[in-house]
C-alpha cells in the first residue's frame, strides 16, 4: 500500500466479491493507484487458495510435512489462477513498468508474464521461509514451480539461509548454472538476494506513544494483577508454536512454584484459515492446553493464562506490547515474524524471547534465542527473561530498536525496487 501510494501503479489482486468492479481507482475521490481484480469462483478459491497455497506450499515451506495434502486438483486450479493473474498484469502493462509479484500464491505467474512480455522487468518477493532443497523437492510439481519463479529478473527472500536454499533448489532440481547469487536460466540472469522486511517504524512509534495506548497498557496490567506479564501475539497457525509455548509455560510453573500468583501469560490468537482442518485441530489443542493449565494452577486471585481468540487492531496490540515484561515469540518456523519488530518498537522495558527458527533471529541477536522444540530450555529461558536486570534489559532493547529502524518497511521496499532497476540497467547494457 505505501509503495503504490507513493509511486502510483496498479495493484492486481484476488477478487472474492463479484459485486465489486473489475478495475477501480483507489481511493475513489483522489486516487493514488488503481485496483485490478481477478475474480475467483468459490471452487477456485477452495483449490487455489485454501488448497494449493495453504495446504501444500505453506506447510512444505514451514517443514510441516504432516499437514501437506497433495491433491492434483489443487495444482490444476493454481495454474489456471496464476495464468489469469498474468493475463491481468499483461493487460495493464505499459513499457518500462516494474512488475513486482508477491509471495507463494503466484509462483507460476512470472513465467506466464515473461512469455507475453519478454522484455518486462519482473521481481518477486517470497514472504515465508524457502525450505531446504531436500524438503522442497518432495512436491511433485517442484520443478514446474521453480521454472515459474525463474521467469523473474530478481527474486527476494528474507535472509541468506533462504537464498542459499533457493539457489540449491535451482541447481539440483533444474540443473541450472548458479554463479554466486545469480541463476543462469534460459539465456537470462536471475538474481536472488536477501531483502529482510520490516514494519512501519514511525507509525508504531506514534501509536505506542499515544496517551490512550499508554492508558490502556496500564489498565491491562492492573486487570491481570501480577508482578510480571508475558505476552504472546500470533495468528492461530500451527507454525506459530502456540501449543509448545503453552506447554513450556506449564513446565515453568511446575518447576518454579515461587512464581505462582506473580506472573501471567496473556496469549492472543487471531483466527486464521478457519476452513482448513489443520487450523481447526490446532485451535482444539490450544483450547485444551489453556484449560488444563488454568485448571491445575489457578487460584482465587490468580489466572496463569489469559487467552483471547479474536482479532485486535494494531493500535490495540500496541497496548499489549507496551504492557509486556516479556514477549514470548516462539514459532516452529517463520519467514521473518513482524510481531517481533512491532514489540521492539512499542515496548520500553521488556525482554524479547525469540525462536531461533525465525528469520528475525538472524537479524536481532540481542533477543534471547531459544529452540521452540526444547521445552525444558524454553521454560528456563522464561525464568531468565523474568529475572533479567533493568540495565541489561534496557541495553538489549535499545540495540534492538536500532536494528529494527534499519529494517523499516519503506527501506525494504525502496531497496527491492532499486535492485529491480539495477537488474534492468544491467540487462539493457548487455543488450
Amino acid at each position: 500500500m505505501p509503495v503504490l501510494q507513493q509511486r502510483g501503479g496498479v495493484w492486481v489482486s484476488m477478487g472474492e466479491d463479484p459485486d465489486l468492479p473489475e478495475r477501480q481507482p483507489y481511493p475513489a475521490e483522489d486516487p493514488d493507484f488503481f485496483v485490478r481484480r481477478v475474480p475467483l469462483a468459490q471452487e477456485e478459491l477452495d483449490h487455489y487458495y485454501y488448497g494449493m497455497a495453504n495446504r501444500v506450499l505453506w506447510p512444505v515451506s514451514h517443514y510441516m510435512m504432516h499437514n501437506i495434502e497433495l491433491d492434483p486438483v489443487y495444482m490444476e486450479d493454481y495454474r489456471d489462477v496464476n495464468r489469469r493473474f498474468a493475463e491481468a498484469v499483461v493487460d495493464e502493462y505499459q513499457d518500462d513498468d516494474l512488475v513486482w509479484v508477491q509471495d507463494y500464491h503466484l509462483m507460476l505467474a512470472p513465467q506466464y508474464i515473461r512469455d507475453e512480455e519478454p522484455d518486462a522487468t519482473i521481481g518477486q518477493f517470497w514472504h515465508i521461509p524457502w525450505p531446504a532443497m531436500e524438503v522442497f523437492r518432495i512436491l511433485p510439481w517442484s520443478r514446474e514451480l521453480l521454472k515459474g519463479m525463474l521467469g523473474c529478473d530478481h527474486i527476494g527472500l528474507h535472509v541468506d539461509e533462504y537464498v542459499e536454499n533457493f539457489l540449491e533448489s535451482a541447481r539440483v532440481l533444474l540443473g541450472a548454472e548458479v554463479e554466486g547469487n545469480v541463476v543462469h536460466w534460459q539465456g537470462r540472469e536471475v538474481r536472488v538476494a536477501s531483502h529482510p522486511i520490516g514494519v512501519e517504524v514511525e507509525r508504531f512509534e506514534t501509536m505506542s506513544a499515544a496517551p490512550d495506548v499508554k492508558r490502556k497498557a496500564e489498565e491491562i496490567r492492573d486487570d491481570i494483577g501480577t508482578e510480571s506479564l508475558i505476552v504472546g501475539i500470533d495468528r492461530l497457525d500451527y507454525t506459530k508454536g502456540i501449543l509448545t509455548r503453552l506447554q513450556a509455560f506449564e513446565r515453568f510453573l511446575q518447576d518454579n512454584p515461587e512464581y505462582h500468583g506473580r506472573v501471567a501469560l496473556f496469549q492472543i490468537a487471531t483466527p486464521s484459515r478457519t476452513e482448513v482442518e489443520s487450523y481447526q485441530q490446532i485451535k482444539r489443542e490450544v483450547d485444551e492446553a489453556v484449560g488444563r493449565i488454568n485448571g491445575a494452577f489457578a487460584s482465587d486471585n490468580w489466572v496463569p493464562v489469559h487467552y483471547r481468540y479474536r482479532t485486535y487492531t494494531q493500535r490495540e496490540l500496541c497496548a499489549f506490547y507496551r504492557a509486556a515484561d516479556v514477549a514470548l515469540i516462539t514459532p516452529l518456523r517463520d519467514g521473518m515474524n513482524l510481531v517481533t519488530q512491532e514489540f521492539v518498537v512499542a515496548n520500553e522495558r521488556g525482554v524479547l524471547l525469540l525462536s531461533e527458527l525465525t528469520g528475525a533471529a538472524y537479524l536481532l541477536p540481542e533477543a534471547l534465542h531459544v529452540n521452540p522444540y526444547d521445552l525444558p530450555r524454553l521454560a528456563e529461558k522464561i525464568k531468565e527473561a523474568l529475572e533479567m536486570g533493568v540495565d541489561e534489559r534496557r541495553e538489549r532493547l535499545d540495540r534492538l530498536k536500532e536494528r529494527v529502524k534499519k529494517l523499516d518497511v519503506h527501506v525494504w521496499a525502496e531497496g527491492f525496487l532499486k535492485a529491480m532497476m539495477a537488474t534492468r540497467e544491467t540487462a539493457q547494457a548487455r543488450a
